[in-house]
This record gives structure tokens, sequence and C-alpha cells, in this order.
């Protein structure tokens, strides 16, 4: 999927937990299937997964989750991710990794939801409590900054999916969602605690569709509330998408900057991944739909549209 992959296999996996965990040595060892892009994730024993990073750039994720996931899970209603042990570079893999433990559940799949609404509410009190965190030295969300530092690499991913007529976008469709995007105004309040990348393989659902657990933390940090909209369009229905806004109280131009962070990153993704990484690349379909389902009756938004909050330009 990336350049500078580093080759992984169940048996470096053993030597890494002989090597420094030897109370699991011996333990099964198996790769999970993944539609993670930086990391590679391997079931060990019943209870317990690795996670290691496939690229250089995925080795600070691993680091901030060692970091903060003890802090943050204590203040979390839904579960996350524990960190069991932190491993170190040997066996001739170059960088850091850790050990979690094994969180059970389904990843959700838009279109496939049991309930999508209670889901929604589910995800709303998730993300309201991750916005309501008060912890010094928060680092900055990955995706948390001004929707502007977007511009450039969206606007080259219309253009490139101009070249692929078989997908099928409406660019210029989804040219004017981003621009509404870049319109609305920015995040005036303080930064706020965000997991700034909700997709559905981040989740966990039980049985019965209500949300068990939210992994994968690697761009946890502060910043613009819409960041953490995203499973608005990756993932609900259009009911369930009002049931989500309304549980959040969010104002019309954080909508709107949300829907274009989510749009953004499907655009940007879908050529990219679209020969390498099927699970990404249905997503970015999905998103790209749904945004554009929710658009298409709108007309461009103004600066009073968007202080109105649920202007009709947005609804």
């Amino acid at each position: 999927m990336h350049p500078g992959l580093h080759p992984l296999d169940d048996d470096l996996v053993r030597r890494l937990i002989a090597g420094q965990f030897p109370q699991w040595a011996g333990l099964p060892v198996s790769r999970m299937p993944s539609g993670g892009t930086v990391n590679a994730v391997y079931r060990l024993g019943d209870h317990m997964v690795v996670r290691l990073p496939l690229t250089q750039g995925g080795a600070p994720d691993v680091v901030l989750e060692r970091e903060w996931l003890p802090r943050l899970a204590p203040r979390l209603a839904t579960a996350i991710p524990e960190v069991l042990g932190a491993g170190q570079p040997a066996e001739g893999y170059p960088w850091p990794w850790a050990v979690y433990g094994w969180l059970a559940g389904e990843h959700p799949e838009a279109g496939a939801l049991s309930r999508p609404v209670q889901l929604a509410r589910d995800l709303a009190g998730f993300v309201a409590q991750m916005r309501s965190l008060a912890l010094p030295d928060a680092p900055g969300a990955y995706r948390g900054g001004p929707v502007a530092s977007l511009d450039a690499a969206t606007r080259a991913a219309i253009e490139e999916l101009r070249g692929i007529p078989e997908e099928g976008v409406d660019c210029d469709a989804v040219t004017a969602v981003w621009e509404d995007a870049l319109r609305a105004p920015a995040w005036e309040g303080p930064p706020v605690w965000l997991h700034a990348d909700l997709m559905p393989g981040n989740l966990l659902v039980d049985g019965v569709g209500r949300l068990t657990a939210v992994i994968d933390f690697g761009c946890m940090g502060i910043g613009d509330p819409a960041c953490d909209l995203f499973p608005a369009w990756n993932l609900l229905p259009a009911d369930a998408r009002g049931i989500f806004r309304d549980e959040l109280g969010v104002d019309g131009a954080t909508w709107a900057r949300g829907r274009g962070r989510t749009l953004s990153q499907a655009l940007i993704a879908l050529p990219y991944h679209r020969g390498t990484n099927p699970a990404m690349a249905r997503n970015a379909r999905q998103v790209i739909r749904a945004v554009l389902e929710e658009h298409v009756e709108t007309r461009t938004p103004d600066t009073d549209d968007f202080q109105a909050g649920r202007g009709s330009a947005l609804l």
C-alpha cells in the first residue's frame, strides 16, 4: 500500500515476543485481516494483540498510544485498547511496537447496521466524552488543524479522479461541497480532545449493534471538534446521521467543516487505495455518495446560514 513497508511475518513476531516478553513466548501468533494502512495486527494467544507499524510514519502513533491510552481509559465509558507491553526495535525490526489486550467485537458496516439510531447515540456519547477531557500537555491531533490546510491535497485528488471516469465521481459536485467547507467559519473555541480517525475499522460493535470499543488512537489529540464527525458520512444512514448531530448539538459551521473533512479524506483515499486496499476504497465511495446525497438539494451557504446553525443550506 505504501513505499517503504517493512516485511513482517508470524516468525518475526514470535521472536520479538520471546525476546522481550518471555512470559508470552509459545502463545499462538496469527496475523489478523485488516484494512488498516499503517499497522499490522497479530493475535497473540486468546487475550492479546500485537500492533506493529508497517512504515516509519506509523511509529510515532504507537509511542503516542503507549503514553496516552492509560490516561484516557479511566475517563471513558467506552472500552479502548489496554497497553500490556511496550516493545522495542529488535530482530531487524526497526520501530517501537506494542502489545494490547484483545477487545471482542465486529466492525460495523455501512448499509448493514442492525441498530443505526442507537449506534449514532453511542458514537455521540463517545465523542462527547472525548471532548470533555481536560488533560495537560495534550498533543495536537493529526487532523485537528484548519480545513484550509487540506485544500491543496483535496483539489489534487479531485483532479486525479477526473482522470478515472470509471469511478463515476461528480467532481464538480464534490468541489462545491469542499468549497462550502472552506467558507465555513473556523472553530473559535478552545481545542477539544479528538480520536481523529473514527473510521468503521476503528469501531467495534456487539451482536446487537451497540458500540463496545474504539481502537487505533494514533491520530488522537486536541483540535477542531469537526474532526470527530466522520461517522456521520462514513457509516450512518441519513436518519441516524441526524440523531448523531442532534446528540452532539453541532452547529452549521462545524457540520460543514466536518462534512468537508470527511469528504477530503475520502477523495484522497480513493485514487490512492482503489487498487491496493478494497476496504478503504469502498469506504471512500460510501462517503462520497453520502455527502453528495445530503448536499444535492441544498444551495451554497453564506455566512448567515452557518451562524444560524441548522440553516437550510446544511440540512
